[in-house]
């Protein structure tokens, strides 16, 4: 299996996942690929993920993660885990100490969807930390310097002892991924 596990607001719509996809059929059409909508709670969020993943791993399927933002950090908590090799995109490394700022209503362009974040949401979040990356060879860390929402030396620190390539420049989308879709298929040995 794998899943692609989109970032806070962000949707399969997005233009990562829809590359993604296509690169995935076009190259690897007998993989079970998947990349849900994820609902706007992080536990009913994380609780989905948790569900498809352990299916895929009861049926014996190897475990295959690519996340992207919020995405990078539910990523960890699977990859660590379940086991598996994950990708992470700018991933987020403690997004707990972001969600203060977001709290109130919100709105997905993808979506089409009004929808709250609450306090609680900010210590569901919490709850899916790997403070310390036990297994560095599960990790592909993808950065860029020009990450306008998240620092990416946070993710340096904490991703230190896996496989990184990090770029100058760019911004919080990683600009230029679809350069790194074959790279990212081979570190999760497609």
């Amino acid at each position: 299996m794998l899943l692609y596990i989109h970032g806070f607001n962000s949707s399969p719509q997005s233009d990562k996942a829809v590359q993604t996809a296509q690169y995935i059929n076009q190259h690897y059409p007998h993989v079970d690929f998947h990349q849900p909508q994820l609902p706007s709670s992080p536990h009913t969020a994380m609780s989905l993920l948790c569900e498809m993943t352990e299916r895929a791993k009861q049926q014996g399927q190897a475990l295959r993660f690519i996340g992207s933002s919020l995405g990078g950090y539910f990523a960890s908590y699977l990859a660590e885990t379940y086991g598996g090799k994950a990708v992470l995109v700018n991933p987020a490394v403690k997004p707990f100490e972001l969600f203060e700022e977001f709290i109130g209503p919100q709105y997905n362009p993808y979506t089409n969807e009004h929808y709250q974040v609450l306090p609680q949401h900010q210590e569901d979040v919490a709850h899916f930390d790997t403070q310390v990356i036990r297994h560095p060879d599960r990790f592909l860390v993808l950065l860029q310097t020009g990450d306008e929402v998240l620092d990416y030396r946070q993710a340096l620190h904490k991703y230190h002892s896996c496989e990184l390539h990090l770029e100058p420049k760019g911004d919080h989308s990683f600009v230029g991924y679809e350069q790194q879709l074959d790279k990212i298929c081979n570190f999760i040995q497609l």
